[in-house]
């Protein structure tokens, strides 16, 4: 399939509504104010931790208590550090939701910034938990393998952030979907950036920090 072949009417219309509509399932974002210690969270960020939407107000003590107990310290760590330092940050853990299941997470935060000033930070969540990539892929079917086959640029993107954070290829579409709408940045521009970035080495011996806030950042700089 080429760019000038025409995809089907319904096709068009799911893959619409993945690349510039709706917000990936497995993918949800987070602020945390410091001044108030105050967090919000997404439905998606919710819903990884068992709650329907709206139903509860996240504070730090619950985001603790649905850790896995072994990265219950380690995640209280790096709040910690965040807190005082307000750097950006990046961790993979798992979490427990209310139903008692484990979710594989990664999150990533980076400096949330208020009339030039940091006030606390914000990012996102990614469920890596295979099953959620599993239903997921069912739930877009053939309209996305097609999409995938016929832009290279986006497979390339995908393989990136595939290497850098470890996760599956539903994951890394998703993050890169997430990305398109908050940005307002249609999919295949801003894979184009990070392409053009690490094809002239710009993320080459970067720390995953700062991977993550140059990925946080791409759209604001040109192929």
């Amino acid at each position: 399939m080429t760019e000038s072949d025409e995809i089907p009417v319904a096709d068009a219309r799911t893959v619409e509504q993945v690349v510039g509509g709706g917000q990936p399932q497995s993918i949800g974002v987070f602020r945390f104010w410091f001044a108030d210690q105050r967090w919000e969270w997404s439905d998606e960020v919710a819903a990884m931790h068992g709650y329907p939407p709206g139903r509860v107000h996240p504070t730090t003590e619950l985001l603790l208590a649905h850790k896995h107990p072994d990265d219950r310290e380690a995640v209280a760590c790096i709040i910690d550090r965040v807190i005082e330092h307000a750097e950006p940050f990046s961790s993979r853990h798992r979490i427990i939701d209310t139903a008692g299941e484990i979710h594989h997470v990664i999150v990533v935060g980076d400096q949330l910034v208020e009339d030039s000033q940091v006030v606390g930070t914000t990012g996102y969540y990614i469920d890596v938990t295979g099953a959620v990539a599993e239903t997921r892929q069912e739930a877009l079917g053939d309209a996305l393998s097609e999409l995938y086959r016929s832009r290279a640029v986006i497979e390339q993107a995908k393989g990136a952030l595939m290497l850098v954070y470890g996760i599956g290829a539903e994951q890394a579409f998703g993050l890169l979907t997430w990305r398109s709408q908050e940005t307002n940045v249609k999919v295949r521009e801003l894979a184009a950036q990070l392409v053009s970035e690490v094809s002239r080495g710009r993320w080459a011996g970067k720390s995953r920090i700062e991977v993550d806030h140059l990925l946080l950042t791409v759209h604001e700089r040109t192929v």
